[in-house]
């Protein structure tokens, strides 16, 4: 038996998300509805003698898509040797490819059976991509001014990128507001219920994390062409990077809406301070708005060198 790293990447629109469901009276029966279940069925091609079990290093919802991340599999081969990596990753995305689904496997290594995606990882990678309609030039008249800037979405764009239209949208403050989010804080707020229940989620300490860095520049459209130009006279194209060991379930997004809605001007800094300082769920601002998941991207899952 020999465990494999491998290293993903996805599109996550059409999928429910990337864990697959387990139903224990239909055992046989894998979800192709999820990327785990999609990954796993295209591992049936190498004919391996135990069962395929893929381990996931984290976890996506519906929509969310990977730039990088990872899982890890053990895999036996009928004459004992283990799989050429180079081979494993082009007969599993011919085989991917074959099927039109949006995945892809970036690379493959051997590592020690000892090995786990999950626990070994030193910390994510998260993108957030949203633009923002740029208020129309003084002068260019009313009709313009109350133009519909969704009218326009780059179709390179959809389902890629949040788009909005928001008059005066002020990325200082966001930026300054961001800085507070970075260190240790309990984020018990800004995690929404998750339907997986566990006994450490009811530890106080379960829902403390550490935001290591959270980084805000320009970004640009991934249009082509015309639509390109077009897409930057319509639109500022924005990134956040967002950096932790770990985060809570749709930590990311809960963190993004609020830096959002700041931006709007639909709440102020001290509605931020108050949803930090005071870890509640009824602590939540219902002025904010979950950021939508087409815009979130796990951008990278790190690992020591020596993994990596």
């Amino acid at each position: 038996m020999h465990r494999y790293l491998l290293h993903i990447s996805y599109i996550g629109t059409t999928f429910r998300g990337i864990q697959k469901t387990v139903n224990k009276l239909e055992q046989s029966r894998l979800d192709t509805n999820s990327i785990q279940g999609c990954l796993e069925l295209a591992l049936r091609v190498f004919h391996p003698t135990n069962e395929i079990q893929t381990v996931l290093s984290s976890r996506t919802d519906a929509g969310v898509h990977a730039l990088h991340s990872t899982v890890h599999v053990d895999l036996e081969r009928p004459n004992g040797k283990p799989y050429d990596t180079t081979t494993l990753v082009g007969v599993l995305n011919r085989t991917l490819d074959k099927q039109r689904l949006p995945i892809r496997v970036l690379g493959s290594q051997l590592v020690a059976d000892t090995f786990h995606c999950r626990y070994h990882a030193t910390g994510r990678t998260y993108l957030y991509r949203f633009a923002v309609a740029k208020d129309p030039p003084a002068g260019d008249g009313e009709n313009l001014r109350n133009r519909s800037y969704e009218a326009f979405v780059p179709v390179e764009e959809i389902d890629r990128c949040y788009f909005l239209q928001s008059h005066s949208f002020d990325i200082e403050r966001v930026r300054a507001a961001a800085r507070t989010f970075i260190g240790l804080h309990d984020f018990r707020t800004f995690m929404s219920v998750s339907r997986q229940k566990g006994p450490s989620r009811d530890h106080p300490m379960f829902t403390v994390r550490k935001i290591d860095e959270i980084n805000i520049r320009p970004g640009k459209t991934l249009a082509l062409a015309t639509n390109a130009t077009r897409a930057a006279e319509t639109y500022d194209f924005w990134d956040i990077e967002i950096k932790a060991k770990s985060f809570l379930y749709k930590q990311v997004r809960r963190i993004v809406g609020a830096l959002i809605a700041l931006g709007n001007g639909r709440i102020d800094e001290r509605s931020i301070y108050q949803m930090l300082t005071i870890p509640s769920k009824h602590s939540w601002d219902h002025r904010v708005e979950l950021a939508p998941a087409c815009g979130l991207y796990l951008c990278r899952v790190h690992y020591r060198s020596e993994t990596n």
